[in-house]
């Protein structure tokens, strides 16, 4: 989530202010390694709900469109608190902002106790949109905080070195999952006692150890933050009086990058969702739950080593056309992974994490050229875009419930088809004349 989890706020309209002053103070290098934490720390978070999602299909007897619930749920904060969290930021700065959001996700994690203690599939859902609501107002208050630490020209690749720690949260997240909460669900579920109440509320207590050690790592990153002296900034600058003309949806190769954003998100959430379910069928690589849980790592590792690989390519080679090349590869192994079995298909599919590597930021970055005055507008279209990440999980949870997991990988086959479309031709799309 990775990607999750690589947004540029809808505050970005203050991204450039003071970054000079920052720069020459020297500050911004302390701040920044504060911050890498809290890439780190996100990414690491939402990577854990592909654990979760087989867990709590199997604790209570659900479909898979139910179970996909939970990117809904997670994914529709980001559509929900977006705006909401940009204007907070405004208000406060970037530097309260992180605190607000570390503490939100703190009382987040905490609420998965009496999730837990209930056996409570809607208390866990609310659990997870309060966690995720944290979440976005980090991403809202640390990405443009990141861009404005440091000269402009090195803006992209701060982002990027950040971003970095984030794809690291995302790879060792399965193991930290697997080892807390698969393998002690696995140990335990043969102990359980038949009726299915008593049976849920004994496999959601191993949820709890995990997930109250999150909130007290949160809990002394918000301290943290607030003891350390850190550049002031963020606070909007009153409105300028000079007049804006036109709209940032009338650029077409905006529009359809926000549909790129979208398509994006959701296919990689819904591929990293489904992963544990398919790599435990018997045709593919018959793991338990457990098992399967490491191989996440590989997915979200390969998007960590891609994206030094991509950043390296793209300045000899036009970002469009590595977008495309990655998307139709991204294309060429969702197929292979439907239509094979056994080890062909397990690593195919794990090899889509590689495609996905630059795909966020550079779907991104190519929306927002030429924007001018409505970069601040186009950023904030382009973070509801996210919302992709809770409509696409759960469409494609419908269609495993219908026609079997591996054919359900259709979906996120259209959506790198898109992107591949966007790279070649969407991105160079004409832009209008005010």
């Amino acid at each position: 989530m990775a990607i999750v989890n690589e947004t540029e706020a809808s505050s970005a309209s203050s991204v450039s202010e003071a970054a000079t002053s920052v720069h020459q103070s020297g500050n911004f290098k302390f701040a920044l390694v504060a911050l890498t934490s809290l890439f780190f720390m996100w990414g690491f978070i939402t990577c854990l709900n592909d654990i979760l999602i087989p867990y709590l299909k199997n604790m209570f007897e659900l479909n898979y469109a139910q179970a996909m619930l939970v990117q809904f749920c997670f994914f529709g904060a980001y559509f929900i608190v977006s705006i909401p969290a940009g204007a907070l930021v405004g208000k406060i700065g970037y530097q309260k902002g992180i605190v607000t959001g570390l503490g939100i996700a703190c009382l987040g994690c905490l609420l998965f106790y009496p999730s837990a203690s209930f056996a409570s599939y809607w208390m866990f859902l609310g659990a997870f949109f309060v966690l995720a609501s944290g979440i976005t107002i980090l991403q809202v208050a640390a990405n443009p905080y990141v861009s404005v630490l440091g000269p402009a020209k090195t803006a992209s690749s701060r982002l990027t070195l950040t971003q970095a720690f984030n794809s690291f949260g995302t790879t060792v997240a399965p193991f930290f999952g697997s080892w807390l909460i698969l393998s002690t669900s696995h140990q335990m579920t043969g102990e359980a006692a038949p009726d299915l109440v008593v049976s849920a509320a004994a496999q959601a207590s191993t949820v709890q150890v995990p997930y109250l050690i999150l909130a007290a790592s949160l809990f002394v990153l918000a301290v943290i933050f607030i003891l350390l002296k850190l550049p002031f900034l963020g606070q909007k600058l009153p409105a300028s009086s000079a007049k804006v003309l036109g709209s940032a949806w009338q650029f077409p190769h905006l529009v359809l990058g926000s549909v790129g954003i979208f398509v994006y998100v959701g296919a990689e959430v819904a591929i990293g969702s489904f992963l544990i379910s398919f790599l435990v069928q018997p045709d593919i690589g018959g793991y338990t739950h457990a098992e399967a849980a490491h191989y996440i790592a590989y997915y979200f590792g390969g998007a960590m080593v891609g994206r030094f690989i991509g950043a390296a390519v793209m300045q000899k080679i036009k970002a469009g056309k590595v977008l495309a090349f990655n998307a139709i590869c991204a294309c060429l192994l969702v197929a292979l992974a439907m239509f094979s079995t056994g080890a062909m298909a397990m690593w195919a599919l794990l090899l889509v994490g590689l495609c996905n590597s630059i795909m966020f930021p550079t779907i991104f970055s190519l929306a927002l050229q030429d924007l001018e005055q409505h970069t601040s507008q186009g950023s904030g279209i382009l973070c509801l875009a996210i919302v992709g990440g809770a409509i696409v999980p759960l469409f494609q949870g419908m269609l495993a419930d219908h026609f079997g997991i591996q054919l359900a990988f259709i979906l996120p086959l259209i959506c790198y088809g898109f992107i591949a479309y966007y790279g070649a031709k969407g991105c160079d799309a004409p832009r209008p004349r005010f």
